[in-house]
């Protein structure tokens, strides 16, 4: 008789390579005509942007560039202060080869430091050194056969399996644009800083749709005309929607935000303000759990079966974990003394994390970057101060074989100078965790009945047990079934044999 298969579809989720990358981003800049010569640099920052992301056969393209503020003593009879704002474009290839132009691809971008040197008074030179993490996945739709009707003969070993598998992807841009004012006492001259983060993130599942939300929050320094020194903050929203079907409130979402492009300039149309602008793509992975009932093994009584497998690694479990750090400190600096804090960068390293069941321990350093007013002076000053940490994730997700990727993001960060001239430090960090759980699964391709066996009358064999045996492999070798096994020896626990047991065989 002709078997009859039962065949399905099946979406694998694999993750192909990962890679960690530091690059370093360097050009020169021209100091304008109508600027004063460089003296002496105070600071460098700012933001990375990328523009492009192109997977090829072995390797990623990248093309982005760095939006850099570099503020500096002038070279004039008041030693004035004064700033670069420059772009400079970069592309990089990076090498994977285990990486296929159809495949998906998560990149992660942090602008860790920028080095600045002056080359003479109308020239400097930059290098900006940022960190890359690239994780490639594969999402391929294989068919297995899942059962065989019609066949009372064929004995079926089935195991339940859980796979986390890709229910679809997608992207949208977002734009944070408004008019942002300043004191009325304020003649704005130019921007010398420009920091911007993303927070209060959201996303919501509804409709075939991925809700997105955020807090565009920019922070600028800014100099006036007299030659004072002032910050303003602005809080946009931002909102996206990505079409994505068949997702639902239970699925995982998991979504990145990536900077394209920033624009800030005073504004020409009304005084005492400025235009803000920046462009951001969001991307965002929606992933299924779910449990699948696969073959592992089968033969007939009556006929020689011959089958192939095919084994595949797979992503079997994938969670998201959020925790916070807290950091409560105070610290005596004393360069600032009672000195006005314009601003601190905050960037976080992690030098060591260990995983292990149930917890990843980490340790690193928080990079605090003071930007204050001298004393008796209105121009400003830099002091960098190292404070070291130490965090445990805990979750019972988590295992010394997990995969982890580790995203940190600053949530708060308040710094207030106290009277006996410390500063009181208090600095909350969001750790995101994606824990993902890798295994290997068999998947039955094809099944051909070679002939049918000699039919032989019934009879009985006494086997004793050996170590590895199972009740399947027995009833496999000799043309049984478990459950004839099971009944003739009135077995309790089919799953627990002894070795040496005595077993009658029926055939």
């Amino acid at each position: 008789m002709a078997m009859k298969l039962s065949k399905n579809n099946l979406c694998i989720n694999q993750i192909v390579g990962q890679k960690n990358e530091k690059i370093t981003v360097e050009g020169d800049e021209i100091v304008p005509d109508v600027k004063p010569d460089v003296l002496s640099i105070v600071s460098a920052n700012g933001n990375i942007c990328m523009y492009k992301k192109e997977i090829q056969d072995g390797k990623i393209k990248l093309d982005g560039s760095i939006n850099s503020y570099v503020i500096y003593i002038a070279d004039d009879e008041n030693s004035s202060m004064r700033a670069l704002n420059t772009s400079i474009d970069f592309s990089r290839t990076i090498d994977m080869k285990e990486i296929k132009s159809n495949m998906q691809l998560e990149c992660r971008s942090e602008l860790t430091n920028i080095e600045c040197k002056i080359l003479n008074g109308r020239k400097v030179s930059l290098k900006a050194n940022v960190q890359l993490a690239v994780t490639a996945y594969s999402n391929e739709n294989v068919e297995y056969i899942d059962s065989i009707e019609d066949r009372s003969d064929m004995q079926l070993l089935n195991e339940k399996v859980n796979i986390n598998s890709l229910i679809g992807n997608g992207s949208t841009k977002v734009y944070a644009k408004d008019t942002v004012a300043i004191d009325n006492v304020d003649n704005l001259s130019e921007i010398i800083k420009v920091g911007i983060s993303l927070e209060n993130k959201e996303n919501k599942i509804s409709y075939n749709k991925v809700l997105t939300k955020a807090d565009a929050v920019f922070k600028i320094m800014y100099l006036t005309d007299d030659g004072r020194i002032n910050t303003v903050n602005a809080t946009i929203p931002v909102m996206g929607f990505i079409d994505m079907q068949d997702v639902n409130e239970e699925n995982l979402c998991d979504v990145s935000y990536e900077l394209k492009n920033i624009l800030v300039k005073p504004n020409n149309v009304e005084e005492h303000s400025m235009h803000v602008e920046a462009e951001i793509e969001v991307f965002c992975f929606v992933y299924k759990q779910h449990e699948i009932n696969m073959i592992q093994d089968l033969y007939s009584k009556t006929a020689e079966i011959k089958y192939t497998k095919k084994t595949m690694k797979v992503i079997i479990d994938k969670n998201e974990i959020n925790e916070t750090f807290n950091m409560r400190k105070q610290e005596k600096i004393e360069e600032i003394r009672q000195n006005k804090i314009y601003d601190v960068e905050v960037r976080t390293t992690i030098i060591n994390n260990q995983v292990e069941d149930g917890r990843v321990n980490y340790q690193g350093e928080l990079n605090l970057t003071f930007i204050y007013e001298e004393e008796h002076s209105s121009r400003i000053n830099v002091k960098n101060v190292i404070e070291p940490f130490e965090f445990a994730v805990t979750s019972s997700n988590i295992t010394n074989k997990s995969k982890i990727e580790t995203n940190i993001n600053l949530v708060k960060k308040d710094f207030v100078v106290m009277s006996d001239n410390t500063i009181d430090i208090k600095i909350d960090l969001n750790f995101k965790l994606n824990v993902i759980k890798e295994g290997e699964i068999s998947l039955i391709e094809s099944i051909n009945e070679t002939e049918v066996k000699n039919r032989e009358s019934f009879s009985i064999v006494i086997y004793y047990t050996k170590v590895g045996d199972t009740l399947w492999k027995i009833a496999k070798r000799f043309g049984s079934t478990v459950d004839e096994i099971v009944k003739v020896n009135s077995i309790e626990n089919p799953d627990v044999i002894m070795p040496g047991e005595q077993l009658f065989i029926p055939r």
